[in-house]
């Protein structure tokens, strides 16, 4: 995987009109990933839920893991808010030299954003169509739908049947993961010499600023805040990194978290976690704890401000920050989110020019790589966390998945 990505962004500086070409082969591989999560969100939920006897305790773990992610997130936009204040990378910069592109389409879709919209957009039109457009909200909310009523029937003894052809569908469907992965190493270097190809290097030294600045902020909220959690819950933040290394590996070469939610689903339960835990609350965090994302929004839109010479007083920035903490859940799943949400904010202001969203554009690709890896990360801390305060997690396993990966390395390695 390394050895690709790096080979993908000397295409991209040596030939770039050729390692423009290379899209469709990095497109390709991100695509056989979708085409199996929605099956595997489901059949994980569904088989977590179906298999649990007190649906109270379902909904206590659903209620918690909400409020942690919001607690978290909160305090990622906050993080990202003092440090764009401290740094102040987008002061002195003139607007004429930035990097410009069309954004049209991601300030239509960011004005029509609203609470009603969110709320209205997590049940499906059908249930077809949901795994149709791959939604993970909607399937999400199905699973969870299917999931209880399985239960209830699990409860008076007709659900052992169906249970049993879900859990070996399931296999089969991880079993397909097991070989998309196979070539995830084309598609890495197909993805990352198409993102320095097509965006350049030398176009984006003007905003080297804020890059340098969102990756230096990721990196103190993953050892700082991310590490207090974990040593809070009794866990080894650094050894948790090293058991998910191959997939944020992945992560880095596609810039997309999702193309890692089937393994971590798969690795967080080998992990100590239990069924039921990693079900809800995996798929949960890719809608609502994205903590990366809300790094990044909340710099980018301070940022744009401090080009443009808005000074924000403290009430506008806390405002900024409530907007941001709904509008950042608003627009799971959809392509181009970062940007939908980072135009709806601004509309919602009316005080930084939504325009401005335009700046960030060529920059934006290089910062994803880097909010993609925190979700990630801060996905499988929420889901152990989770885990361990419902005493639902089982240290003998953590153990013995840790010590089968080690093996399993060192046979690679030899």
């Amino acid at each position: 995987m390394l050895v690709a990505i790096s080979i993908g962004v000397v295409l991209g500086i040596v030939a770039p009109d050729t390692a423009r070409a290379m899209r469709p082969v990095g497109d390709t591989f991100i695509k056989l990933v979708k085409m199996v999560i929605g099956p595997i969100i489901f059949l994980t939920i569904v088989l977590g839920i179906g298999n649990m006897a007190d649906l109270k305790k379902v909904g206590k773990v659903g209620g918690k893991a909400l409020l942690y992610f919001e607690i978290v997130t909160t305090f990622a936009l906050a993080i990202g808010l003092v440090v764009v204040n401290v740094t102040k990378p987008g002061a002195g910069l003139n607007v004429a030299t930035l990097a410009k592109g069309d954004v049209s389409r991601f300030t239509a879709q960011g004005q029509s954003i609203g609470f009603v919209d969110i709320v209205t957009h997590i049940v499906p039109d059908s249930v077809a169509g949901a795994f149709a457009q791959g939604d993970i909200l909607q399937i999400v909310f199905f699973a969870i739908l299917f999931g209880v009523a399985l239960a209830a029937l699990h409860n008076v003894g007709n659900a052992e049947p169906l249970l049993s052809m879900l859990e070996r569908l399931s296999q089969v469907f991880f079993r397909i993961v097991a070989l998309i992965m196979k070539v995830a190493p084309i598609g890495a270097f197909g993805a990352m010499a198409y993102t320095v190809g097509n965006f350049g290097l030398r176009t984006l030294l003007p905003l080297g600023r804020l890059m340098l600045d969102v990756y230096l902020t990721m990196f103190l909220f993953v050892f700082v805040v991310l590490n207090l959690i974990a040593r809070l819950y009794g866990f080894s933040l650094w050894q948790y990194l090293k058991y998910i290394r191959e997939e944020i590996v992945l992560v880095l070469g596609t810039s997309s978290s999702e193309v890692a939610l089937p393994r971590m689903l798969d690795k967080l339960e080998r992990y100590g976690c239990s069924k039921t835990v990693v079900g809800l609350v995996i798929p949960a965090g890719y809608s609502f704890n994205l903590d990366g994302t809300s790094i990044y929004l909340s710099m980018a839109a301070i940022f744009i401000a401090q080009v443009y010479g808005v000074d924000l007083s403290i009430g506008q920035q806390l405002s900024l920050l409530a907007i941001l903490m709904l509008t950042s859940k608003g627009a799971a799943g959809v392509t181009g989110s970062g940007f939908i949400v980072l135009a709806s904010t601004l509309a919602a202001t009316k005080v930084v020019p939504v325009e401005g969203v335009a700046l960030v554009l060529g920059v934006d690709r290089f910062m994803s790589e880097a909010r993609a890896i925190v979700n990630l990360i801060g996905n499988g801390v929420a889901t152990i966390v989770i885990a361990k305060s419902e005493g639902a997690f089982d240290e003998r396993r953590r153990e013995v998945a840790v010590e089968q990966l080690h093996r399993e390395r060192l046979a690679g390695a030899a």
